[in-house]
């Protein structure tokens, strides 16, 4: 390969990886203080459906998934699950959901004065002409909130969530984005 293909490759390359967009996930929780979590050992679904409230238009197979990353990430940081509610240490619960935004940016794009950059730079003796430039994105920011009870008070004890701006890649290939964000929020638990 010559010298010029190869720099032409690695041209490619980086300006392919630039167009790839990645939002991290912002992470946070909240404990009930009056509560001590450190001796839980076990936990159990808060219900037989495991979500909260689920949306009308919730897509079936993508909650199964959010189901399992949830159950995999408690049983990872050392929890056993077991069937019953009340025989167990804590309760979990979660919900889901995702909201359509719009963010508006304007910004002067050029400022055309009669003296440029000198004395009529912003408005001098004749007036400034200040031109803007206005971007208009659409994007969907979903959030996954998980909440854990303590079985013996019926309290809640932790409430832990993520805001996530979703890409093109999150929609089409959720499975690793949902663990991400999962294993992400379980990791605040303790």
């Amino acid at each position: 390969m010559t010298n010029l293909k190869k720099i032409f490759v690695t041209a490619l390359v980086i300006a392919v990886a630039g167009c790839v967009t990645t939002y991290k996930a912002k992470v946070n929780f909240d404990k009930n203080s009056k509560i001590d979590t450190s001796t839980y050992k076990t936990f159990a679904w808060l219900t037989p459906g495991k979500i909260i409230a689920p949306a009308e238009d919730i897509n079936p197979v993508m909650k199964v998934r959010v189901d399992d990353e949830i159950e995999q990430a408690f049983v990872a940081k050392g929890y056993q699950l077991v069937g019953d509610a009340e025989k167990a240490d804590f309760a979990i619960s979660y919900s889901v959901g995702n909201r359509d935004k719009i963010k508006v940016s304007n910004f002067p794009s050029s400022y055309n004065s009669y003296f440029g950059w000198g004395r009529g730079y912003y408005g001098g003796m004749f007036g400034a002409h200040i031109n803007t430039d206005t971007h208009v994105r659409q994007y969907t920011e979903g959030k996954l909130a998980i909440d854990v009870y303590d079985v013996k008070t019926h309290q809640p004890a932790w409430h832990g969530w993520a805001i996530k701006r979703l890409s093109t890649s999150d929609k089409e290939a959720p499975s690793s984005m949902i663990k991400d964000v999962v294993d992400e929020v379980v990791a605040q638990f303790n």
